[in-house]
Parts: structure tokens; sequence; C-alpha cells
């Protein structure tokens, strides 16, 4: 899989959970500690969460990390 479908893929995943969970990009970007502005690029496929936002990502969804390479 290349950068460009990762970094979209893992968006939609994120973006799927947050609705899923009826949350705002503002309440996410909150309970996880980072910016608004963040959390919509990387629903957007714009930035390539890290490691560290995809680990605390699944620590707040309750879903495994491998989740997002799926």
């Amino acid at each position: 899989m290349g950068l460009r479908k990762l970094k979209n893929s893992i968006g939609r995943k994120v973006k799927f959970l947050r609705l899923e969970n009826n949350l705002s990009q503002e309440k996410l970007a909150e309970y996880v500690n980072m910016s608004r502005e963040h959390i919509s690029c990387i629903e957007r496929g714009k930035n390539l969460a890290s490691t560290e936002t995809l680990y605390n990502l699944a620590k707040f969804f309750k879903v495994d990390i491998k989740y997002f390479f799926d």
C-alpha cells in the first residue's frame, strides 16, 4: 500500500470512529491532547498520524492499534 493510500485509509478510520462515538473534531482533539486542525488533517489524509498519535487514538477508542492498518 502506498503512502497516500495509507494516509487516506487511516483518516477514514479515524473519522469513522469519531462519528460512531458522536464526537466533534474539537472534542476528540481535547480528549487525545492535540489540535482540531491536526485531527482534521489526519481525517482528510493530509498528514500521516505518528505512532504516538495512533496509540493514543486506539487507546481512546478501545481498539487495537492494528485496526488502523487492516
